[in-house]
């Protein structure tokens, strides 16, 4: 770890912060309460995916859908109209609408070999995204001025990663870059995402073989044909499946690569003061425990 005692942190002149967790347990909450201080930079793996590594694929299936219009068709192809997606910080929709979900065609699912060929690009772009982070780190300091650093990751980073793995790139990369801290939900907290996704299912990353499992089990139960499965089903049924196979994936990288904090503690963070003290209380903690 970069900051070995409570003390080094505290006293750091830059301070670099990387968080990781399931999504919705406060992750771009705490960033976006310290990039309103004016000091912290806010580096967004999502976006830098959605932008820099499958902006191309994102807008191209924009255009491969107005092509089917025949007034949008004239337009693109007399270049009278750009279209483009407005992905923010606060609106991945362009993101996860590309990466889609597998299934009936018309309620919306994608072809299965489609669907694993979004979820290979979104693979090889979020690797990549992930170890942009020194780079942002200096161009955030060297070009804009800030002081500090916080990297928003997606929930699906422990996917593309191996944290047992003592050589792995990206986490050798990330852990020489910046304190690794997991955001780590209670059993309360995963039943309320499960909830939460069950009211509106939305497309996500998984690992390769997971997904691949998950497809068989889930047809061979149900009897049925790729393309009658309906979509959003699907990805209902996987989801708590997904966030039990990620468990032990973020709590190895907190293990052998970081740190961990409560989500009920992240929850009370309001400022910079308090991100700084629950930050030196974890690694005090993890000090005591050896």
């Amino acid at each position: 770890m970069i900051y070995q005692t409570a003390a080094e942190w505290r006293d750091a002149a830059q301070k670099k912060v990387l968080l990781f967790g399931m999504s919705g347990l406060g992750k771009t909450h705490v960033s976006a309460t310290l990039r309103g201080t004016g000091q912290w930079f806010h580096y967004s793996i999502d976006y830098r995916i959605g932008t820099r590594y499958m902006g191309e694929h994102i807008a191209d299936n924009f255009k491969r859908e107005a092509m089917k219009v025949p007034l949008l068709r004239e337009l693109l192809l007399t270049d009278s109209v750009y279209i483009a997606s407005n992905i923010t910080f606060e609106n991945l929709a362009p993101l996860s609408t590309y990466l889609g979900k597998p299934g009936n065609p018309a309620k919306g699912g994608l072809p299965f070999a489609e669907y694993q060929k979004r979820q290979a690009q979104h693979q090889a772009a979020e690797q990549a995204a992930l170890t942009d982070t020194p780079h942002f780190i200096s161009r955030a300091h060297d070009l804009y001025g800030y002081q500090h650093f916080v990297c928003d990751t997606g929930g699906s980073i422990c996917e593309v990663v191996d944290p047992a793995d003592a050589a792995d790139p990206v986490l050798t990369t990330l852990s020489n870059a910046a304190l690794m801290v997991w955001i780590e939900g209670s059993e309360a907290h995963t039943e309320e995402l499960i909830r939460r996704f069950d009211r509106a299912p939305k497309p996500m990353y998984y690992q390769p073989a997971f997904l691949e499992a998950a497809w068989a089990e889930y047809r061979a139960d149900l009897g049925l044909a790729p393309e009658a499965v309906d979509p959003d089903h699907f990805v209902r049924w996987t989801y708590a499946r997904a966030l039990a196979h990620r468990q032990p994936r973020y709590a190895a990288m907190a293990a052998n690569w970081g740190i961990s904090v409560k989500a009920e503690d992240v929850a009370l963070v309001r400022s910079a003061s308090d991100f700084t003290d629950l930050i030196a209380g974890a690694i005090d903690a993890r000090r005591m425990r050896g």
